[in-house]
């Protein structure tokens, strides 16, 4: 075996399979995307090459930079909320009752799709039959907000309703962290009289540190690129309020049949995702990593 896996040849067999399936699934369409920004093409007609000029057009276009802005906000309110996720996982990782009850209930999301999750969230910020309103309004308050409608707090309801759509797979990742710490690291401490919260925060945070970068750069890159609920929700309305750079990349490519522009926008997002990666990568980089 050890002379079979020594042999460079058969190693490349092995590696070329995979090689050729990411070349034409993943790197393939990543050189084209970025070959179409460089051209002027309505996706159907002749191409005919602009140069950088879809690129520039970027620097001055002030309504991609206001999606730039959304998409970063959605990922300030993803990566706080790994804060939340985190402390139920905790929670449910300790000896509570109910806790298998709790964990189904959180999955649930996860088995709904994003289409079925814009419906429902579209029925909860109902102007009039909406659960929110509905609740203000017996509460005593006389004009309720529109939510989808109001150009000041719309990013800020999607934003719930994709924070409640992930909460279950952040929570998932956590737990399973959070189970596979040995039960003596826990039961030592305890002994030792270290309280729930000390127990958390000086032993069962750190050991799962690397845990919490992968989901630091998940919730990140998934934010900047979310597209979905956002448009089965508002479609990027009202008047661009909610507006993220998928969601503008979709209708310059798809709407006004400018895939040249479009191609420039999902090429300029590639790059930010590679560069905001690269950035918390440095930021959390660690030359010790804990071994239990």
């Amino acid at each position: 075996m050890d002379k079979v896996m020594s042999d460079k040849r058969i190693i490349a067999l092995y590696v070329l399979p995979a090689l050729i399936i990411m070349m034409v699934l993943v790197y393939s369409p990543i050189i084209m995307t970025g070959y179409y920004g460089l051209m002027k093409w309505d996706g159907i007609g002749h191409m005919e090459f602009s140069g950088l000029s879809n690129y520039t057009r970027l620097m001055s276009d002030q309504m991609f930079w206001q999606s730039v802005k959304h998409s970063f906000l959605l990922a300030i309110f993803s990566v706080l909320s790994l804060g939340i996720y985190l402390l139920i996982a905790l929670v449910l990782s300790g000896k509570i009752k109910g806790a298998n009850f709790f964990k189904k209930v959180y999955l649930i999301p996860m088995l709904l799709s994003s289409v079925a999750i814009a419906q429902l969230w579209l029925r909860i910020y109902h102007p009039t039959s909406g659960v929110f309103n509905s609740f203000l309004t017996h509460i005593g308050v006389k004009n309720p907000p529109l939510w989808l409608a109001d150009t000041n707090i719309v990013l800020y309801a999607i934003f719930i309703a994709i924070l409640w759509q992930y909460a279950g797979f952040y929570i998932l990742i956590y737990y399973a962290a959070l189970k596979n710490i040995p039960e003596s690291l826990v039961e030592a401490a305890t002994i030792d009289g270290a309280t729930p919260w000390q127990v958390a925060y000086k032993i069962k945070i750190p050991l799962i540190a690397n845990v919490i970068k992968v989901t630091v750069v998940l919730a990140v890159v998934g934010s900047l690129k979310y597209f979905d609920l956002i448009y089965v929700m508002t479609n990027g309305g009202p008047n661009g309020a909610s507006e993220v750079i998928a969601s503008y990349m979709y209708k310059q490519a798809f709407r006004t049949y400018d895939f040249g522009y479009g191609s420039a926008i999902g090429f300029f997002l590639l790059l930010i995702c590679l560069g905001i990666t690269w950035v918390i990568r440095k930021l959390t980089a660690s030359q010790e990593e804990i071994q239990y």
